[in-house]
């Protein structure tokens, strides 16, 4: 068992991207992934949960600036993914602990017409709902709390998964089952 498939088994996901430097820099690629990947220009949009850890909150703002890419955060309890936002972020579990059903949240922002997805660290989807059955496009997140040493250029392994569709969009190396151009 390998990370990348351990993160598909986990996350409920068909593919998954690692090399990533940390989990805000995870977020800030699913953003952008979502960005490149909405047919919708007009979309500029990205909501963020308040309920995210502030440092992937930060990171996204920051990437987000120089691309023009409005970052709208709130509580995904009250708030409502805008028409004009391409993609949402919840946290699962949130920064502070708490583990929402965000079931209800995921659908909402779908039927906005945004992509969906949680950060969440490995060690909780041992016992959480998998993402993906939940109806999550993107699983997004780290594995320091797995005892992944420090190093390479960065303080653990985080790692970006996502439906299939994702697969020419993610990140790093990516593992999962394709097809190339000769139908192998």
């Amino acid at each position: 068992l390998n990370f990348q498939t351990l993160v598909i088994e986990l996350s409920g996901m068909q593919v998954a991207g690692s090399s990533l430097l940390d989990e805000g820099t995870a977020a800030a690629e699913a953003m952008t992934m979502c960005k490149r990947m909405h047919d919708d220009d007009a979309r500029n949009a990205f909501f963020i949960d308040e309920g995210c850890h502030p440092q992937v909150i930060a990171v996204c703002q920051q990437r987000a600036e120089p691309l023009g890419i409005e970052v709208v955060i709130g509580d995904h309890r009250k708030a409502q993914v805008g028409k004009n936002c391409f993609g949402a972020l919840f946290a699962y579990p949130t920064t502070d602990g708490r583990i929402d059903d965000l079931a209800a949240s995921v659908q909402n922002a779908k039927a906005a017409g945004a992509f969906a997805g949680v950060t969440s660290d490995l060690l909780a989807l041992t016992v959480l709902k998998a993402p993906g059955e939940f109806g999550c496009d993107f699983v997004c997140g780290n594995s320091q709390r797995f005892g992944v040493p420090f190093g390479y250029g960065g303080p653990h392994a985080a790692f970006l998964a996502g439906k299939k569709d994702f697969t020419r969009q993610l990140p790093g190396r990516i593992v999962g089952v394709s097809i190339d151009a000769t139908g192998k």
